[in-house]
C-alpha cells in the first residue's frame, strides 16, 4: 500500500524531527511504560511520550499495535495529500527524500529553510497541498 510505503520511508513524525513529544491519555501511560517506553510528564501532569520515540527501529514502529491515540490519529500533510490523490506516491517519496537530504545537510541544526520545508510538507494539515 502506498500510504504505508510513505510512512516507512519517512519516520519524521517519530524521530524527533517534527515534534518533541506525543501527548498521552492517562490510561495510555501504564501500558506504554510496561513496553519499556520512557513516559514523562509535563509540568501540568499530562503524560507525554518523548520523541525520538524509543519504539522506533529505523523507521519502523516496534509498538505499532499498542501505539497511543496521538500516533494513531496523526496524518501529516503529505500523507493526507497522498491519500486524497493530490500527489502521487513518486512525488510524495521525492518530498520525503528532500526532507532527509535537508536534514543531513543541516547536521542537526534546523534553520529557517528546513523548518519552512517541514511546515509546508509535513506539519500543515488544514490547507490544500501544493508540492512546489
Amino acid at each position: 500500500m502506498s500510504l504505508s510505503t510513505l510512512c516507512l520511508r519517512c519516520g519524521l513524525c517519530c524521530d524527533g524531527t517534527l515534534f518533541t513529544h506525543v501527548p498521552l491519555r492517562r490510561t495510555e501511560a501504564g501500558p506504554l511504560k510496561a513496553l519499556g517506553l520512557p513516559v514523562k510528564e509535563r509540568e501540568d501532569g499530562t503524560p507525554i511520550l518523548p520523541q525520538r520515540c524509543a519504539a522506533l527501529d529505523g523507521k519502523t514502529c516496534t509498538a505499532y499495535a499498542q501505539r497511543p491515540e496521538g500516533c494513531r490519529r496523526y496524518h501529516c500533510h503529505l500523507f493526507s495529500a497522498l491519500s486524497e490523490g493530490e500527489v502521487s506516491l513518486e512525488e510524495a517519496l521525492s518530498v520525503v527524500d528532500g526532507a532527509h537530504a535537508l536534514l543531513a545537510a543541516a547536521a542537526g541544526e534546523k534553520g529557517p529553510e528546513l523548518e519552512d520545508y517541514l511546515d509546508k510538507h509535513f506539519r500543515g494539515r488544514h490547507r490544500r497541498y501544493t508540492a512546489r
